[in-house]
């Protein structure tokens, strides 16, 4: 297939008004990626990396996050809606440069998956100048039915035009189309809106085709990969179906979920073999564990490397640039930022790590605070190999523990300490007899005036 050129036409020009939102419905995230980007991401994977965008509301966002996924990616304007010859047509510049092969799908089948645009690009491969993607589903009603004959697809009928046989049938029609590029634009030309709505539809080539003496044939899909969505219903009903997918494929590569369905991916998230997930976790976009890490139950990640055979959580949050090392550990309700936790160091609990980086084996003592930011600039926390900080203690950067070094708890400094140095930062004790009670009847008979 890599010998054939291939333009991925991608529609995204509707309104997307039941999606009731100012963001374009195309742009709305699954697994943290914009659903048009799936599409992209998609045709990109099959071969389909010179893309073409028929866009309307929100192109120049469109077009950037499809970009990083198609560099070649380009726009064009669809004015009016006029049908979905109409608006493949509205990419007549990108056509014309003479693909093998073009691939028609919708920004709005964010699940759509690059075996089934291969398989379809094989079609084309074979001879057909024509292929639909279609889909069987035990409820065809409201769908147009594809109609064979002798292995070749004789026509899409839509439902009000089938007869009673035709309404039997189970093989629909999915709307994403491979086209053979050397024909397109005689096709798509021939194109009529002789119809009561005015309007050019892309399903006439089946029989333009045909006419032509050209081979026209469906392919079968899952439905799941021409699954369009129109509101925010439709959207979560894609988030599981993608999640499924997802738990389903890192399962089968050696990470063990105890409860797969309560743990949430990103488009990106990579996850090493012989990983434990535990339920509850959640990752946001560009995560990456190492294998043997174990993560446990309600932890919360985000731009995050989780190195091998690391622990977190349970309740720990890991926001971007959280790198944890080989053996670290980060524990319950502890919360890492932009931060480098060295091989076998442990913050344990209830602690906050920001722009800091500790080194080897250091022990961060529960309710420990790195206090990086003044208000207006950040700054970084230094801890050394094998220091250990007590607990309750605030580190107020920029400053440096060093090797070895022991902070008392509840301490709070502000200056440098040396390697192997004992630092306190609390003022002494003072226990005053008889203060206490005396304090307490003073508040007392104040709160009964």
């Amino acid at each position: 297939m890599t010998e054939r050129s291939c333009l991925s036409i991608i529609l995204a020009a509707g309104e997307g008004t039941r999606m009731k939102s100012a963001l374009p419905k195309v742009l709305h995230p699954i697994a943290g990626l914009p659903m048009v980007a799936h599409v992209a991401r998609a045709a990109a994977t099959a071969g389909g990396a010179d893309i073409a965008l028929v866009v309307g509301n929100g192109a120049e966002a469109v077009e950037k996050v499809v970009r990083p996924f198609a560099a070649k990616a380009q726009s064009f304007v669809q004015a009016e809606r006029l049908g979905t010859a109409h608006a493949v047509l509205a990419a007549r510049e990108a056509i014309a440069r003479g693909y093998d092969d073009i691939l028609v799908v919708f920004a709005d089948t964010p699940l759509v998956e690059p075996a089934s645009l291969i398989a379809a690009r094989q079609k084309l491969t074979e001879g057909a100048a024509v292929v639909v993607m279609g889909f069987r589903t035990p409820n065809p009603t409201g769908y147009g039915r594809l109609i064979e004959k002798g292995g070749e697809l004789v026509a899409i009928r839509e439902e009000r035009d089938c007869s009673p046989e035709e309404r039997q049938i189970d093989f629909c029609n999915g709307g994403l189309m491979a086209i053979d590029g050397r024909l397109a634009l005689k096709l798509l030309d021939a194109v009529h809106n002789g119809n009561a709505k005015g309007e050019y539809y892309l399903t006439d080539i089946v029989e333009i085709a045909r006419e032509l003496g050209r081979k026209v044939v469906a392919t079968e899909v899952a439905f799941e990969n021409v699954l369009g969505i129109n509101n925010r219903a439709e959207l979560a009903e894609a988030e599981a179906v993608w999640q499924g997918r997802k738990r389903r494929e890192m399962m089968l590569a050696g990470v063990t979920m105890i409860q797969p369905e309560t743990v949430v991916f990103s488009y990106d998230t990579e996850v090493g073999r012989d990983t434990v997930i535990e339920p509850n976790v959640f990752f946001g976009r560009g995560v990456k564990v190492d294998g043997g890490a174990i993560i446990h139950a309600f932890c919360h990640f985000e731009g995050a490397h989780i190195g091998p055979n690391a622990e977190v959580g349970p309740f720990a949050r890991l926001r971007p640039g959280a790198e944890l090392s080989e053996r670290s550990k980060v524990g319950n309700f502890c919360e890492v930022k932009k931060s480098k936790v060295g091989p076998g160091a442990k913050v344990n609990h209830l602690t906050y790590v920001g722009d800091a980086v500790i080194g080897a084996k250091a022990n961060i003592g529960a309710g420990t605070i790195t206090c990086n930011y003044d208000g207006f600039s950040k700054f970084v926390t230094e801890i050394g190999e094998g220091a250990f900080i007590g607990s309750n203690t605030a580190l107020v950067a920029p400053i440096r523990i060093g090797d070895n070094a022991y902070i008392a708890s509840g301490s709070v400094l502000t200056e440098d300490v040396p390697d192997d140095a004992l630092a306190f930062g609390r003022a002494r004790q003072r226990n005053l007899p008889e203060r206490g009670r005396q304090l307490r009847e003073r508040l007392a008979a104040a709160a009964k005036k």
